[in-house]
This record gives structure tokens, C-alpha cells and sequence, in this order.
């Protein structure tokens, strides 16, 4: 290299040094200066958060004074202290479920009344409803009180009466699967019995019901329940009652204690996806004194009989369901049976009624009688909205003893029975129309043929009904 060349680049190293000097001395300030923002940003972010964590923890400190305070105050008040309470908030208020059940049919049947031959009649009558008939109208009502009770209300319209068939209270948080309710409410016997009217699958109820209890068991009293915390459902319910109804009497409940207690157990589970069953064991006992009923003495005339002594009864049941892959929306098949024993002894009195042309005279004596019966029933629904049912029902009027009333009382020695079949159509979860045949056979030589025509309307909200 000459010594011209090194002069020329010796030159231009000059030129470029203090050009690349700026950039990097105006990048290194633009640096101190983001160094020097974020920190501020980050104290500021800093100071904020501590400021927010001060104030949580004084309202955490306020609210634990207020409730020390609170319940320092509450600990001085005097039990007998009047206490004016503060206006409840909004969603608070009273606001039950409220449900309207309208029902009613057209009935083709013979006439009269027709009591169940061999049977002591459960209930002052036998019913004698046909043509254009309004049943009970059923007014429903239910709300949780509080966070550890619920109430439900069932008022029954018939005509100028009003019957209240259910009016109860039901624990909800006593845990380990027990639940308690007091009041008026259907007995968890059997199968059948805790259902309404309106949520029966046949427009009238089976022969074996009619037998015991003329239509359901109703309990003034306690109820307790047990489920178990296994993988089968187990269920165990022991109840305790006034017992003025049927098998009971009012004379006999008419006393300080219980005059009726029942007991039952229910066990149940899945098959699969598709199929689920129910079984159940239950008792009643009962102590009846001058419970009405009336028969067709010898003379064929209408006698009034007081039964006075011990009544029990055991029930059996079976419940198999059957909805494809679980869901019952498009089709479903439900099997239930039911067989019952009952056995009852006292004394009999058939007040004197020979001045209508009876042969009563007012005699009392020793009663016994032994006596079952069952039913069985399959509804199948075959597409939405539409179901199809058979049930069958006998009786067997078994022993019975009169003692000297058999001079003017006789009970037939007849199984009666009773064959059914229905088809109904349920244009929305709120309405269903019924079409139902019956081959009634309860009384000696007389067999009926019945149809009937019902409607249920459902207005507001109703409870899902049980299994």
C-alpha cells in the first residue's frame, strides 16, 4: 500500500467515527429514559395496590367489630324482649307455587250405590256418581318457609265442601339422609297412596284402595324418613297419627297419644340404562272404636254397623319402569302391583232398625275377620302425548266371624273384581282427556259395564310427582 492510500483511509475513518458516535449516544438516552418511566409506572402501580389491600382490610376488621357488637347486643336482650323486626327485603316476600287441578267426567254405570260385597265399607257411602260429574277441584299450594322448612297446602273442592286433604311442614337441612314432616299428609304405604287423584293412571282408583281406604290413607300426625347412603335406593319411614280415618274412627283417635301408627321400607335401583324398580314392605295398625259403616242387612235393608277393636294391615308392592336409553319422553312402560293382608277383631253392633223393616236389634258381639286382595297394572306409552293401560283387581272377602249378628248380617262369600282398560291423550304436560272401560264385578249377580270419559287441567306450576 502506498503512502497515499494510507492517508485516504486514515481520512475517511476520521470522517466516519463521530457519525456513528451519535446514534449510539442518542439510543443509550432514549434507554435511560425508559428505564426511568417504567420505574415511576411501577412505584405508581405499587402504591395503588397497597392502598387497595388497606382499605380490604379495614372493611374486613369493620365488619368483624359489627358482628361482635352485633352479637354482644343480641346476648344482653332479655328472651321476653319485644323485638320489632326490619322490613324484609323484596325477595323475601311470601311468594308460594300456587297450581289449579280442575277435573271432571262423563260417566256411563249403573245405578245406585255399589259397595264392595263381603267388605265393610270404607267410608260412609259407596259412590254414586254418573252422567256429568265435576270430581274434586284441588287447589295446591307450596313454598319453602325458611332455609331449614317447606310448607305444602292441598285444598280439595267438592260442590259447597271443602276438604283439606294434605297440609303439611317438612324438614330440610337435619342431614345423615332424615327428613321429618308434621301435619295432615298421605301415608308413605304402599305404592299408590301418595299419589292425587289427578296424577292416578286410571280415572278411579284400584279395587285393593277402595278396600282399605276408600280412596288414600291420610295421617294427622309425624312422619319420619330415612334414606340410606348406599348405592340401591333404601328407604325406611315410620309414622305415627291421630287415626280418625279409615281403617281408624273418629271415636277411636278421640284420645291423648296416637291411635295409628304405620312403618314401611322402600328398596330400588337401576337395570342398566333403560329399566329401574321399586319394592316395598309396609304396616298399618290401627285401633277404631264405633267406626261407621253401612250394609245391606237380610232383609236387604240399609243398616249402619260400629266396629270397635284392632285393625292391621300389611302391604306389599312392586314398581318396574322402562324408558329407552333413560329418557321417557318418546315411549315408556310402567308395571306396578300391589297385595295386601288385613286383619281385623273386636266387636260389631248393628243399632236397631227395625222400625224401617231391618233385621237389626241393636246387638253387639264379637267380630273377626281375614281378608287380602291385590291388583296389577301396565301403562305403556307408544308415542309422545299418547298411553295405553290395563289393570286388574280381586279380592278375597276370606274369614269372617259376626257372632250373633250373623242373624241379621251376611257377607257374601265372593271374590269381587275388576277389570280395566284406558287410552289417554295429553295434548301438553298440563291437560290430559281419558277415555276408560271398566268390567265391574264387586257385588253377587250384578256385574256392570262402565265408561268414562275424564278431563284433568293442570293452571300454574306443579310439583314432578314421585317415582
Amino acid at each position: 500500500m502506498s503512502k497515499r492510500d494510507v492517508y485516504l483511509a486514515a481520512a475517511l475513518c476520521a470522517f466516519a467515527a463521530p457519525a456513528l458516535a451519535a446514534p449510539q449516544a442518542e439510543l443509550d438516552a432514549l434507554r435511560a429514559e425508559f428505564d426511568e418511566k417504567f420505574k415511576a409506572l411501577q412505584a405508581d402501580y405499587e402504591a395503588q395496590l397497597k392502598t387497595l389491600e388497606e382499605r380490604v382490610q379495614a372493611a374486613e376488621a369493620q365488619a368483624d367489630q359489627a358482628q361482635v357488637t352485633a352479637q354482644t347486643t343480641a346476648a344482653k336482650v332479655e328472651p321476653t324482649a319485644p323485638m320489632t323486626p326490619s322490613p324484609a327485603p323484596l325477595t323475601s316476600a311470601f311468594n308460594p307455587d300456587i297450581s289449579l287441578i280442575l277435573q271432571g267426567a262423563y260417566i256411563d254405570r249403573a245405578g245406585g250405590e255399589r259397595p264392595i260385597s263381603g267388605f265393610l265399607p270404607a267410608g260412609e257411602h259407596a259412590h254414586t256418581e254418573r252422567g256429568f260429574t265435576l270430581d274434586h277441584t284441588e287447589l295446591v299450594m307450596s313454598a319453602n318457609i325458611d332455609p331449614y322448612l317447606r310448607g305444602y297446602l292441598n285444598l280439595a273442592f267438592v260442590d259447597e265442601e271443602t276438604e283439606i286433604e294434605e297440609a303439611w311442614f317438612q324438614s330440610l337441612q337435619l342431614g345423615h339422609g332424615l327428613t321429618v314432616k308434621g301435619g295432615r299428609f298421605l301415608s308413605g304405604i304402599g305404592y299408590q297412596n301418595e299419589k292425587h287423584p289427578h296424577a292416578w293412571d286410571f280415572a278411579d282408583n284400584n279395587l285393593v284402595y277402595e278396600a282399605l281406604f276408600g280412596e288414600h290413607l291420610i295421617q294427622d300426625g309425624l312422619q319420619m324418613r330415612w334414606l340410606a347412603p348406599t348405592e340401591l335406593f333404601l328407604e325406611l319411614g315410620a309414622e305415627v297419627a291421630k287415626g280418625q280415618f279409615f281403617p281408624g274412627s273418629d271415636a277411636g283417635a278421640d284420645k291423648n297419644g296416637a291411635s295409628s301408627w304405620a312403618a314401611f321400607a322402600h328398596l330400588g335401583g337401576d337395570v342398566g340404562v333403560s329399566h329401574s324398580w321399586r319394592a316395598g314392605l309396609s304396616y298399618l295398625s290401627a285401633e277404631p272404636s264405633e267406626r261407621e259403616g253401612w250394609v245391606d242387612d237380610l232383609n236387604d235393608v240399609e243398616a249402619l254397623t260400629l266396629f270397635s277393636g284392632d285393625s292391621e294391615t300389611w302391604l306389599a308392592d312392586m314398581v318396574w319402569k322402562w324408558a329407552p336409553n333413560g329418557n321417557p319422553r318418546e315411549r315408556n312402560f310402567t308395571f306396578a302391583a300391589e297385595y295386601f293382608q288385613r286383619k281385623e277383631n273386636g266387636d260389631l253392633n248393628c243399632p236397631d232398625n227395625s222400625a224401617d223393616g231391618g233385621a237389626c236389634l241393636d246387638l253387639t258381639d264379637g267380630y273377626d275377620s281375614d281378608q287380602s286382595g291385590w291388583y296389577a297394572q301396565a301403562i305403556y306409552q307408544f308415542m309422545p302425548r299418547w298411553r295405553v293401560g290395563t289393570r286388574y283387581g280381586r279380592l278375597t272377602s276370606g274369614t269372617t266371624e259376626l257372632g250373633m249378628n250373623a242373624a241379621s248380617l251376611e257377607f257374601a262369600d265372593l271374590n269381587p273384581e275388576r277389570w280395566s282398560l284406558m287410552a289417554d291423550y295429553s295434548p301438553s304436560e298440563f291437560s290430559r282427556f281419558r277415555l276408560q272401560y271398566n268390567r265391574d264385578e264387586m257385588q253377587v249377580g250384578e256385574p256392570d259395564d262402565q265408561f268414562i270419559l275424564q278431563y284433568i287441567m293442570s293452571l300454574g306450576p306443579h310439583g314432578a310427582h314421585q317415582f
